[in-house]
């Protein structure tokens, strides 16, 4: 059985005095983490958990997390991670659609989870809150939560479903991704497969990527704790402390986003920084400029790779090597991965000798098609969405493929380039923001009698979110002021950061906005 908590068991027998998690200074080792886990899991027991319910986590990236995580694992639970960024709408339907029995969230947050449960259009079965960090009404604070005695790990099957996290779809609705024991089980052991030596107890992980992301919570958190190392948690992103803790602490391997790479490369002093611990470095999220990976390399000589993956595929499918990359890829699968690009009728697009190739020179309609994968990495499907289920799976040749729904083609070498992603979706800081959600937000507001929102391009986080607004004939906000309205109630990577009111905007004779002709306009005005 390929259980994920029997897996990290081990490593605490193997390493006990090991540290696993090391955060501002104090250290917490395998030994002490795996009792704190099991006082929680005792805990969860006791106010009435039992085996498969759901407990959302609804926190930064603290030690606390570490522990909630594999707290309700050995509980067996699975966990929903709530972005720590979202709000009450945002995470009223996550609630309510995982039917959670529980959510450990920063005791700032408490009062959204409590309006949610206040909120008679929202069904509610939270029936336990505690808090992280302070005390917040309604919840119990989480070291007195936590039991006296440390249990055992209930027994769960490889397909039993650990963890829940949220996408959206094209519609903007959230949805719920069953990711097995099995998915995050196999996906933590192969997460090293990705460098030149796989993770060691000699190794430190700095933990930048958001816990709630399938990105830092498999490649990051369990991978590092599966083989031993240690993780260092960063409750928010901070350029100078990023470089600062890898100097001092001789941080060995990170994983971040294209922005923070970015970051990185344009604050005052970078070169000054000693990297020289850092023995592999990865970006993910979205795609990266090579002048980015460019101008990292040559500040401080270590290989920035490039890697792809989904929630939904636990995320890694592809991913460049130290000792395989091409710059522009994606990467290679990774073993014991499937993938093939293919057209509307599901029949292999021919490949290019070799990548990237020079778009303006290729008929891009010769070679481009959608990316599909396969392995034991792509999860059971969503939760409550049997069509949804029906779009995502494709079966064929014995195997079942994934859609990514992201467009690419493929070399004779095994190299996979990505060169668009899903029609209308902003991928900003490698978080995804689907436009209607905004929009549906943007229609709430009095003042606001139509509206589009796109993604457009900036420096720091590839894209940014605008909104093209038709204001009420009547209306007294001001851009700025609808621009706070969003603020108020949503993540604020997010919001629109560009507001414009415009007199109409385009649309088809079936009344559909054509946000292309927004986005080309854009791109005009910025190449003036």
């Amino acid at each position: 059985m390929t259980n994920l908590v029997t897996d990290v068991a081990e490593t605490v027998e193997a390493h006990p005095d090991q540290p696993a998690i090391s955060f501002r200074g104090a250290e917490v080792t395998y030994e002490q983490f795996w009792h704190r886990t099991g006082q929680l899991a005792q805990a969860l027991t006791d106010a009435g958990l039992t085996p498969g319910d759901r407990v959302g986590v609804y926190l930064p990236n603290l030690p606390q997390f570490v522990v909630s995580y594999y707290g309700v694992l050995r509980a067996g639970g699975a966990v929903v991670p709530m972005n720590p960024q979202y709000k009450a709408r945002e995470i009223g339907h996550m609630l309510a659609d995982s039917e959670a029995k529980a959510v450990i969230g920063l005791a700032d947050l408490v009062p959204f989870v409590q309006a949610v449960r206040e909120d008679d259009e929202v069904d509610d079965s939270v029936e336990t809150v505690v808090s992280v960090d302070g005390e917040a009404e309604g919840a119990t604070p989480f070291e007195d939560f936590l039991a006296d005695e440390s249990m055992g790990t209930v027994d769960r099957a490889d397909d039993d479903i650990a963890a829940q996290p949220y996408t959206s779809g094209t519609t903007g609705t959230p949805k719920g991704v069953l990711l097995t024991h099995h998915n995050l089980g196999w996906m933590t052991r192969h997460a090293g497969d990705v460098m030149a030596e796989d993770y060691g107890p000699d190794d430190k992980l700095l933990g930048v990527l958001p816990l709630f992301h399938i990105y830092g919570m498999t490649v990051v958190m369990n991978a590092g704790l599966y083989n031993g190392s240690t993780y260092y948690p960063m409750a928010e992103w901070n350029t100078e402390r990023a470089l600062s803790l890898i100097e001092d602490e001789g941080v060995t391997i990170m994983h971040g986003v294209p922005a923070m790479y970015n970051d990185i490369i344009n604050t005052e002093g970078a070169a000054d920084y000693d990297l020289s611990s850092l023995r592999f470095v990865n970006s993910g999220g979205s795609s990266i400029p090579v002048e980015v990976i460019d101008r990292f390399e040559a500040t401080y000589d270590i290989q920035l790779n490039e890697g792809y993956g989904l929630t939904e595929t636990s995320p890694i499918t592809h991913a460049n090597r130290p000792d395989a990359r091409r710059k522009g890829a994606i990467g290679k699968t990774i073993p014991g991965v499937d993938a093939k690009v293919v057209d509307d009728d599901f029949e292999e697009m021919p490949r290019v000798e070799a990548g990237p190739i020079d778009e303006e020179e290729h008929d891009l309609d010769e070679i481009v098609g959608e990316l599909v994968v396969s392995g034991p990495n792509v999860m059971q499907g969503y939760h409550g969405r049997p069509a949804a289920n029906e779009e995502a799976f494709t079966e064929s040749d014995g195997e079942t493929w994934f859609h990514t729904e992201d467009l690419g083609y493929w070399d004779e070498d095994d190299f996979f380039y990505v060169i668009d992603r899903e029609k209308h979706m902003i991928v900003t800081g490698g978080y995804n923001v689907y436009p209607r959600e905004v929009e549906e937000l943007l229609f709430e507001h009095p003042d606001v009698a139509d509206a589009a929102v796109v993604g457009i391009p900036d420096d720091r986080r590839g894209e940014t979110v605008k909104a093209f607004v038709v204001p009420t004939p009547d209306a007294e906000a001001a851009p700025e002021d609808v621009k706070q309205y969003c603020l108020d109630r949503m993540a604020a990577y997010k919001h629109p950061r560009e507001v414009e009111f415009v007199e109409e905007l385009p649309r088809t004779t079936t009344g559909k906005v054509q946000k292309f002709e927004l986005r080309e306009a854009e791109q005009s005005e910025a190449s003036e």
